[in-house]
């Protein structure tokens, strides 16, 4: 064995209480190094009497990788283990305090659980798991009232450019309610409605008004109660790493300098505030100038976005907050943001956007997810060509999923595209089939799914400004195939729990090799799901013990025979198989 490879960390995503009664270990080790993993557990008071002995599974391996685990249920809400690997002949056990051919006497250098406090661990709403989310820019969803339209509106479904306006707003959101109902979404996340003089409101200019071109608070609050009587829930968007440039205690710091009451709000780092050759003399977002960052540990700034906050969760019911570079505002601040706005709703969702690794944020006492582009990534690089294999494409997933502890995969905001990246048909060349696999694996994936708005009916668009285009409402231009396509895959979600809340592994996945066969297993159903992801007619064929098997979509008995399941796919095709357990 490779004992430099084994790895194990006290607590963290290698160590956590899963519920209230259970604890995930996980344990790395060298791919295919290691034959047998147990986790040797007992209490330390009383280790007689409370040992126990508990297999480990292989659930994962990346590229360099396996990944262990097991969980384990203490009588007394605490325990100490180490683990003891072999491999052939070799047994090696591996306690906190090093590696030994022998079990040391317990409990002495043993890992340990101190004990599993339920107010530690990590919750999220239970209905986020459940969620299949659709993401909306209110400017460019669906024209309701004329009469706010900014000056100088563009022509609906004319290309969008980085700064003119198309005219929707809130009341365009309610008319078209019956479209969300009937592709079967939950939820709704929109992109900033507060005041700001751009069309996509990511510059703050009033966090205490809604911008009247997309409406007012009365608006708001008849969407989101319009929304709630169709049993969808809304998230909005809140951007508190920056403000705009006109945010009128930014414009007190342009005019007064040093002298202003609110030069603390800001990171000037000389005076005046102002933009010399394209640098600002003070901190921003990115270095547009227009966006200066805000002072969050400033204990009145924070008061200030705190109590917008909570303002607009009490005042209009939303249901949740994802919020704007997340990553770039300090963790003080989204812990007290945290503990503000589950206050006033303890099930609010709290969406941070982070495009990398995100557990420091996701330890129960900041957020409850992050926007998942890492996940995105992954799958567009594997469904838009056939350059990366199935072996490669299930090592990048499985190292995702060894990031976080399952309760937080399970709520994990996953996506395909974004208002900030390029969209899903159009990273796969236009290419339907493809596009209708990444879709399959969004739906049938561990997490919560968001679609971004018109992506069902078919839009397309490159990079920024092009991802942002006017949603296609005449039937003639939409894609209803391809809504049809959507709506039949989220309604299986909705039908079957497995689908958000069961194991999910990897069957197949080889190399050189573009076909792939994962699993979501539950106590009660076991789903495997059959892709093709080469534009060749194929068989895939997987051991399988039981011969129950039904096409999930057509109800059709699959046969197994000699212990065999073969599957014919066509090219870009997927099966997707279910049965109970009983």
């Amino acid at each position: 064995m490779f004992p430099e490879c084994f790895h194990h960390t006290p607590r963290s995503n290698w160590a956590y209480a899963y519920d209230k009664d259970t604890i995930h270990l996980r344990v790395q080790t060298k791919r295919n190094d290691v034959e047998e993993i147990t986790a040797v557990t007992g209490d330390k008071y009383d280790w007689d009497r409370c040992h126990e002995d508990v297999p480990m599974e292989k659930v994962a391996a990346d590229h360099f990788f396996d990944y262990w685990e097991a969980a384990v249920k203490p009588k007394y809400k605490r325990f100490s283990y180490g683990f003891r690997l072999r491999s052939g002949d070799e047994t090696i056990y591996m306690m906190e305090s090093g590696l030994y051919p022998e079990q040391p006497y317990p409990a002495g250098g043993y890992y340990e659980f101190p004990y599993i406090h339920e107010i530690d661990i990590f919750t999220a709403p239970e209905w986020a798991k459940e969620a299949v989310f659709y993401q909306i820019m209110p400017d460019r969803f669906a024209k309701g009232n004329p009469d706010i339209d900014p000056e100088g509106v563009a022509e609906w479904r004319s290309p969008p450019a980085i700064d003119n306006f198309f005219g929707g707003d809130l009341q365009g959101i309610i008319d078209r309610l019956d479209h969300l109902s009937e592709l079967g979404v939950t939820a709704i996340y929109l992109t900033p409605i507060f005041e700001s003089p751009s069309y996509h409101k990511y510059d703050t200019v009033d966090y205490r008004k809604v911008d009247p071109h997309f409406g007012n608070t009365e608006l708001l609050r008849k969407l989101v109660q319009a929304c709630h009587n169709r049993s969808i829930r809304v998230v909005l968007d809140a951007v508190f790493n920056h403000t705009g440039e006109e945010f009128p205690p930014f414009q007190d710091v342009v005019k007064n300098g040093r002298k202003s009451q609110y030069a603390d709000w800001f990171y000037v780092r000389s005076f005046p505030a102002r933009v010399n050759d394209g640098v600002a003399t003070y901190d921003t977002f990115g270095f547009y100038g227009h966006m200066p960052k805000l002072r969050t540990s400033n204990p009145v700034v924070k008061k200030y976005l705190l109590d917008v906050a909570e303002y607009w969760t009490r005042e209009t019911d939303i249901d949740g907050w994802r919020l704007d570079v997340a990553n770039e505002v300090d963790h003080h601040f989204w812990r007290d943001f945290r503990q503000t706005v589950k206050a006033v709703k303890p099930d609010a969702y709290i969406i941070g956007e982070v495009w990398s690794n995100s557990l420091m944020w996701l330890l129960g006492d900041q957020f409850d997810s992050v926007m998942n582009y890492p996940f995105a990534d992954k799958a567009m690089s594997f469904f838009a060509s056939e350059e990366v294999d199935g072996r490669t494409f299930a090592e990048q997933i499985n190292h995702l999923l060894m990031c976080y502890p399952q309760q937080t995969s399970e709520v994990i905001f996953n996506l395909l595209s974004s208002h900030d990246t390029p969209r899903v048909l159009t990273r796969v060349g236009e290419n339907k089939p493809r596009l209708k696999l990444a879709v399959v694996f969004l739906l049938t994936y561990i997490g919560t799914p968001c679609i971004f708005y018109g992506d069902e009916v078919g839009l397309k668009g490159g990079n920024d400004p092009e991802c942002r285009p006017c949603m296609v409402w005449e039937m003639e231009g939409q894609d209803r195939e391809l809504f049809d396509f959507y709506k039949l895959l989220i309604n299986l979600r909705k039908k079957h729990s497995v689908l958000r809340s069961g194991r999910f592994r990897f069957l197949k996945a080889d190399e050189g090799d573009s076909r792939i066969i994962y699993e979501r297993l539950g106590e009660r159903e076991h789903f495997t799901i059959w892709m093709n992801n080469t534009g060749d007619h194929t068989y895939l064929q997987h051991k399988m013990d039981t011969n129950d098997w039904h096409d999930a979509l057509t109800g059709v008995h699959v046969p197994v025979l000699d212990g065999q399941q073969n599957v014919e796919l066509e090219p870009f095709g997927y099966r997707i198989l279910w049965r109970t357990i009983k």
